[in-house]
């Protein structure tokens, strides 16, 4: 019978999140890890296995609880509103960042999806899933009126999809509110109607 795990999982993966998200997955080592979450070598390993399955499980916990709570707080708004709410929640984090860490999953998407194929394939997912909800606000809003079918609806997804990687790259290099709101206020009078 497994022994019931003796620490929060849910502060501790915030800690490895923060500790990969910091860092970055390669400059992240166990003893990062270690230190970060105050679990032992033998806790850590017992409950995750190695330093990728903490990264791979690290990262599914920031992919719920910050992209994921993201797309349910706004996908019930009015279509429009959902869109922008989305990018205005994404500027705010961008603008706000003093260590400039940018968005885990695109850092994660440059660093290790070029050499690993699962997590290519697990970020491709994410990033599909954010696509998936730009278009469904984009139809809903053409359907309404609100939202311009001059441009088709999977065309502008894909566009918000790119302004969104845009800004969480930027974000890490030059964080300056003109360029940031800016490359947003563009993409959403892109939107027309």
């Amino acid at each position: 019978m497994a022994r019931p795990r003796e620490f929060d999982e849910s502060d501790v993966l915030d800690a490895a999140v923060q500790c990969f998200w910091s860092h970055g997955y390669e400059a992240t080592s166990v003893k990062d890890l270690l230190a970060r979450t105050g679990l032992t070598a033998a806790s850590l390993y017992n409950a995750y296995g190695d330093k990728r399955s903490v990264f791979r499980t690290a990262l599914d916990h920031y992919v719920d609880t910050s992209i994921g709570a993201r797309i349910t707080r706004c996908e019930d708004l009015p279509p429009r509103e959902a869109i922008e709410a989305f990018f205005h929640e994404i500027l705010r984090r961008s603008l706000t960042d003093r260590e400039h860490k940018g968005c885990m999953l695109v850092n994660a998407a440059l660093e290790v999806a070029p050499h690993d194929p699962e997590f290519r394939k697990s970020i491709a997912a994410v990033l599909r899933r954010i696509e998936t909800f730009f278009l469904t606000s984009i139809q809903r809003g053409q359907a309404e009126g609100t939202i311009s079918a001059a441009i088709s609806a999977t065309a502008q997804a894909q566009h918000l999809l790119g302004i969104l990687m845009g800004v969480r790259v930027l974000s890490r290099v030059r964080p300056e509110k003109a360029l940031l709101e800016g490359m947003v206020a563009v993409a959403l009078a892109g939107l027309g109607a």
